[in-house]
């Protein structure tokens, strides 16, 4: 089977393609202002290089910012809303939260930028009751029709419908639907109940509304991608990379782009996981640097953990769908260095990205970058980036550096070139912190996993600052988003309001435990045959979201095999309490827990991409792979003749001692003196201090 894994970053496109030729990998740069048609010619250069035809895909996974971008740009769809009477707005007061407890000028995202403006948040009447979702008041079709009128009127064709406790009764939010679809046949419909059929109904209709907002560009984008893929002859299936870990099809992406939130980022969380897994390491961080932003996520014991659903916000707004949990900062290569009108020294989050790139690009950039301290510090080497495919002008670097940083801070180049890296190097630490540390992690037990084009540059000064244990390089580091794409499960997640009380649960709630489990797991097995993925392949878990009695939020507990029982129900309460000590550092054993939803969770599995071993030493000198002798600056401020060395030359056990620079198509490692890096034997690195096993 041949299977391409394509990752869209805000720089640069990256792609790995895996055929009975073997593994490759390729980088070109992403196309801002339609996003397919660098994909395109993405995957039929990769084609090429592996000297095949487009029409031998069989797969593409693709991993997409196209539905981030639109929150952080703020240039979503003009969505319309209706909404239960006296709830109008609800998407405006939301929790109350401040998101800076003691100041008192701030503005709050869910204000300032809302998803639905107020006057296009229309109230209908209509009521229906807890706890059993009884009908209380009918729902007013006539208020329905006039509100459609107006949305026309006003040429709103997106349309977001959220009522009061439609988690335990639908059908005033499915008849609504079928009335706006009579009105308005081409309108892009979101139900609340079909994104986040959970309780709270803030975070529901904001889920739901932010499926609005995004869903027009981000579905006509992936049938426009999916359409260029065919006429450039590929009619391979097209998957898309969740927020979750796991992939779905093009048409269930579309009709629920909140999925896809963290759709790139995830890709790289899951390809640095098995990174490590390839070089023995279970506890690591991975620190995905980029272009524009740096993603960072912890996983111990090799175990990939889903954000707690209070953090799931994306640009400021609650979205209530399953993350792998990361935390992602405005740093990256084309992060911009500047003066602030206070005269302090900033780096990012602002950034140039591909158009026009750092200064050194010669495509107009005229602040500096992170990359452009790296031309400055001779830790990039200008005619060998991308293997010599893209020229940099280190002048133009220099000038830049000098103009915006040196001079108006009385620096040297040199000087004003360590302190961009310098405080990059503490954003992204503080961000690793924020990861670790303060959620009850000892970075000092992890080693740091840098990828991305520029994430081995940052990789030791990252482990000091942090004082991981030691760093690990991927094979690939500028494409292991793209791999992590072709070493995941399509996956289909379904939810169902069950509120029980567990520890004195009846015979009767047991029952209607199990009576949701049932349907759920009927649900995402209908969407597993539906997209011809044979039964014996099916994985179907359930797992209950608990929490105290009275507590805010949710955690996951597992479901014992089989129907939930008096004998049993006690394990999921144990399994949360143990959750909860995870976590939070502490439990209540003696504490009611409650049930609030269940979960299916559907897999699919499929075959991991195979990164072939590299032939281990033969006790020869690694002057083999010797490129040439440059001067570098390292973080002390010290120049020195560095060598530079090729790193697909280097044979498993090859050890390398710093000051070295590894060099390699997409990216590029600093080892700083006192460092050594050993090649390991699938030809990733170990690099830790000289002395140290």
């Amino acid at each position: 089977m041949t299977r391409i894994g394509v990752d869209v970053g805000g720089t640069n496109t990256d792609l790995v393609l895996e055929c009975a030729k073997g593994v490759f990998y390729h980088k070109v740069p992403t196309t801002l202002k339609n996003q397919s048609i660098g994909v395109v010619e993405g995957v039929r250069g990769i084609c090429s290089l592996a000297g095949i035809d487009t029409t031998d895909v069989d797969v593409i996974v693709h991993g997409t910012t196209t539905a981030t971008n639109i929150t952080i740009e703020h240039n979503g769809s003009e969505t319309g809303m209706l909404t239960t009477r006296g709830f109008r707005d609800i998407l405006h007061i939301g929790r109350h939260k401040r998101p800076y407890n003691f100041s008192l000028h701030f503005t709050v995202p869910w204000q300032s930028q809302p998803l639905v403006k107020r006057r296009n948040r229309i109230a209908i009447s209509e009521r229906i009751l807890p706890p059993q979702g009884d009908v209380e008041t009918v729902l007013d079709e006539a208020e329905v029709r006039e509100a459609i009128k107006l949305f026309k009127k006003r040429g709103i064709n997106s349309v977001v419908i959220g009522f009061m406790f439609s988690f335990l009764n639908d059908a005033h939010e499915r008849r609504a639907k079928e009335i706006v679809l009579e009105e308005m046949p081409d309108a892009y419909v979101t139900l609340s109940s079909e994104v986040a059929n959970v309780m709270r109904e803030y975070e529901r209709f904001s889920t739901a509304a932010m499926n609005c907002y995004v869903g027009p560009k981000t579905s006509y984008y992936l049938r426009d991608l999916e359409s260029k893929l065919r006429e450039a002859g590929v009619f391979s299936k097209l998957r898309i990379m969740q927020s979750n870990g796991g992939v779905s099809t093009v048409e269930s992406c579309a009709t629920r782009p909140v999925r896809i939130l963290m759709s790139g980022p995830a890709g790289g969380v899951i390809g640095g996981a098995s990174e490590g897994e390839m070089a023995g390491v279970s506890n690591i961080i991975t620190v995905d640097i980029g272009g524009t932003s740096a993603d960072i996520s912890t996983i111990p014991d090799g175990r990939l953990k889903i954000m707690n659903p209070r953090d799931t916000y994306v640009s400021g707004h609650p979205v209530l769908t399953p993350m792998i949990d990361l935390v992602t900062i405005g740093a990256g290569g084309g992060s911009v260095a500047y003066i602030d009108e206070a005269g302090a020294f900033n780096v990012g989050p602002r950034s140039a990205g591909s158009e026009p790139g750092p200064a050194c690009y010669g495509r107009g950039g005229t602040e500096p970058t992170v990359t452009d301290a790296q031309i400055v510090l001779g830790r990039l080497d200008p005619d060998f980036v991308l293997g010599g495919d893209l020229k940099l002008d280190p002048e133009l670097s220099r000038k830049a550096v000098e103009k915006k940083i040196a001079k108006p801070l009385g620096l040297s180049v040199k000087d004003a070139a360590l302190g961009i890296l310098k405080i990059i190097n503490s954003n992204m630490a503080l961000a690793i912190r924020s990861n670790s540390v303060a959620r009850g992690v000892d970075p000092r037990q992890f080693s740091i996993l840098p990828f991305g084009g520029a994430g081995p540059l940052h990789g030791v000064a990252l482990a000091e600052a942090i004082s991981a244990r030691d760093v690990i390089v991927p094979v690939a580091p500028g494409i292991t988003a793209a791999v992590g794409l072709l070493k995941t499960d399509l996956q289909y997640e379904h939810t169902e309001a069950v509120i029980v009380e567990l520890n004195g649960a009846t015979d009767s709630q047991l029952d209607r435990i199990n009576r949701a489990a049932a349907s759920l797991r009927d649900r995402v097995v209908a969407e597993l045959d539906d997209d011809g993925i044979p039964r014996e392949r099916h994985h179907v878990e359930v797992v209950a979201e608990c929490r105290y009695q009275g507590q805010g939020f949710e955690l996951r507990a597992t479901m014992p095999e089989g129907p939930v029982t008096q004998a049993n129900k006690s394990s999921v309460v144990t399994s949360f309490h143990d959750q909860h000590q995870l976590d939070y550092g502490y439990s209540y054993r003696d504490a009611e827990v409650e049930l609030i939803t269940l979960r299916a969770i559907g897999k699919a599995s499929i075959e991991r991409i195979g990164i072939p071993k590299i032939k281990p030493t033969d006790g020869s000198s690694i002057d083999r792979a010797l490129m040439f002798v440059r001067a570098t600056t390292f973080d002390d401020g010290c120049t020195l003749d560095t060598p530079r060395y090729d790193r697909t030359k280097l044979y498993a056990g090859d050890r390398v001692s710093g000051p070295a620079i590894l060099v390699q198509h997409d990216s590029t490692t600093l080892v700083p003196p006192g460092y050594v890096a050993e090649t390991l034997e699938y030809g990733n690195t170990r690099v830790h201090r000289a002395g140290i096993a």
